[in-house]
């Protein structure tokens, strides 16, 4: 029989909002609006000296920082195929086909993602997760889930092995 190990954290301070638009399959994009973002993480992997995956609040408090800069801010993509963003010192500047939108630069965060949705936002803080887990703790896990739910119930999913 194997054994596996899991640490997972879903604490309710593990939270931002942010506003966001996405793009869908019918070549439409959303209005602009907002979530209020819940994260939660798993990590497997072996047991260290102390008998853990991971330490939780090492693992809370890396996640907690890289949502940090997301927290009240617009969420673009960057590498959307539809969604052109282009950004100077002032401003931010998103434009689908006849609607465009300009923030301040400051009230916005560029992610190299082709899409805001549950499921990549997931895939962006579980890759800056795993990269900060080993630079900063050593830690490389077999196994990284993180979940990004955005409304109470719908969640997207990132597993990353």
């Amino acid at each position: 029989m194997s054994t596996k190990f899991h640490a997972r954290v879903a604490k309710e301070q593990l939270t931002f909002s942010a506003a966001h638009f996405i793009t869908l399959p019918n070549g439409t994009c959303e209005r602009l609006h907002g979530h209020n973002y819940r994260v939660a993480a798993e990590v497997s992997g072996p047991l260290d000296e102390c008998q853990c995956v991971i330490d939780f609040i090492a693992l809370r408090d890396a996640l907690a920082a890289l949502m940090g800069p997301l927290d009240h801010r617009v969420l673009l993509p960057t590498a959307s195929r539809q969604i052109r963003v282009t950004a100077d010192k002032r401003t931010v500047e998103a434009v689908f086909e006849d609607r465009r939108w300009v923030f301040p630069h400051e009230d916005c965060v560029l992610l190299p993602i082709e899409n805001t949705t549950a499921e990549k936002l997931a895939e962006y803080l579980g890759r800056q997760l795993f990269d900060e887990l080993a630079e900063r703790y050593s830690i490389r896990p077999q196994r990284m889930r993180v979940e990004v739910d955005e409304c109470f119930g719908q969640v997207g999913i990132c597993e990353l092995q």
